[in-house]
């Protein structure tokens, strides 16, 4: 059975704070699907916008199927977002006037249809940045100690 692909977008959760989450769907072409499948897709530099009560994904790159006969797409062209006009009216009246920006976290497929998770967000300033990865380093260092402690305990009563 094969495992479950998901592209997620780990330079949002660390650039944002995400204040909600919504799914929707993503119109691909069948050249672009099997290439999100096979996962070369990066959802990097990617934000959503609105315009005409239509919501679509830009910046997103999904490279071009290798062994597809049609000619190969833009990687980085806009793609529509499939949300319902209730989710469209709430994320519109969410960000307009608001320095709220929609930014895709993960790219995933569910029931054979591909799906993107967007999320809310409000950027981070530099301090917060730096505080995540000072909290990150001691984490690490404190696991690395524990570690090194179990290892001695182990050795020494030869468990």
């Amino acid at each position: 059975m094969k495992k479950n692909l998901s592209i997620v977008n780990k330079k949002a959760l660390f650039n944002y704070y995400i204040l909600e989450k919504f799914e929707a769907g993503i119109a691909l072409t069948g050249p672009e699907i099997k290439s999100a499948r096979a996962g070369s897709a990066s959802l990097v530099d990617g934000y959503a916008r609105i315009s005409n009560n239509t919501v679509f994904l830009t910046n997103v790159y999904i490279a071009p199927y290798k062994k597809s006969r049609d000619n190969p797409t833009d990687p980085r062209r806009e793609r529509l977002l499939l949300l319902n006009k209730r989710e469209i009216d709430y994320i519109r009246g969410k960000t307009e006037g608001s320095n709220l920006t929609i930014v895709p976290l993960r790219l995933y497929f569910k029931a054979g249809f591909a799906k993107i998770e967007l999320g809310l967000a409000v950027g981070k300033k530099k301090a917060d940045k730096r505080e995540v990865l000072r909290k990150k380093a001691i984490q690490r260092e404190t696991e690395k100690i524990l570690r090194e402690e179990k290892l001695k305990y182990q050795k020494e009563n030869g468990v």
